[in-house]
């Protein structure tokens, strides 16, 4: 599933919480109790009143909570912002650098959602369009630290990396003292083996060190790009500033899908000399 589908689900489980507690609020079940005591305990208090009438104003007036509730900005953005905390959970991220960086992220996240609730008119849509932009770009994060875990947590790689140099030494070695051609022949194919084997354990290792200066060099344009926000004006909306901070966004996006990328082919090609 891509970042921008999970983003899409957060948003629709969003408007669904928005919509039970809508309902579930103190003011729905009041309008609830009392529309039903009326309608049992005064069923006509004036001659033309029909008793099927109190169901009726009940649910216009429920109905009236509910679209209020639904057209709060604040309360919809609030509860985006909930679930996407809970979508990205840093519990679930091992390593302390990494959980460390994707918790700045999320607090930028915060102050951007600030900025944009201080906001009225084009200006609070451009902010939001941009903050949908972070949400992507964070849902990035998360996935490259995951990736990072898988990697770091791989005793076998660990394993590997101690073991395969004195293997490699040892073949080498042998082959130098060995006098039979046919075992040399084994022997030379099993060097080309175990350096083949030694190559992408390296580029496992280094794979994993550029992901982690990806991810704190992508926390630093984070935070540029939220001083930036900052600084923006209302006659600035419609400006080519804006649009060219959306570009920064969807480039430090590519950049991370491409370290992510990367990685994969990297353990694909682990798997396939396994």
């Amino acid at each position: 599933m891509s970042t921008s589908d999970s983003s899409n689900q957060i948003r629709d489980r969003a408007l669904g919480a928005v919509l039970r507690n809508a309902i579930l609020r103190w003011e729905s079940l009041v309008t609830i109790v009392l529309t039903a005591v009326l309608f049992m305990a005064v069923p006509q208090p004036f001659p033309w009143w029909q008793d099927w009438f109190w169901l009726v104003g009940g649910a216009i007036a429920e109905a009236a909570l509910v679209v209020a509730t639904l057209t709060d900005q604040n309360a919809a953005q609030e509860a985006v912002a909930r679930e996407f905390a809970n979508r990205y959970d840093l519990r679930g991220i091992r390593s302390r650098v990494s959980r460390e960086r994707l918790q700045n992220a999320l607090e930028y996240r915060q102050g951007m959602l600030s900025l944009m609730q201080n906001q009225r008119g084009a200006m609070r849509t451009s902010l939001k369009q941009t903050i949908d932009d972070v949400d992507d770009w964070i849902g990035h994060m998360h996935r490259l630290a995951l990736h990072i875990d898988a990697f770091e947590e791989n005793e076998l790689v660990e394993r590997d990396r101690k073991m395969v140099p004195q293997q490699l030494e040892k073949t080498r070695i042998r082959l130098q003292r060995e006098q039979d051609p046919a075992v040399q022949r084994d022997l030379q194919q099993q060097i080309q083996q175990l350096e083949q084997q030694l190559a992408n354990l390296e580029a496992t290792a280094n794979s994993v060190k550029r992901a982690e200066i990806q991810l704190e060099s992508t926390l630093s344009s984070l935070g540029t790009i939220y001083a930036q926000m900052s600084l923006m004006g209302t006659k600035e909306v419609d400006s080519s500033r804006a649009q060219r901070l959306r570009l920064e966004i969807q480039d430090e996006v590519a950049g991370l899908q491409d370290t992510i990328d990367a990685m994969d082919e990297v353990h694909a090609q682990r798997l396939q000399l396994r």
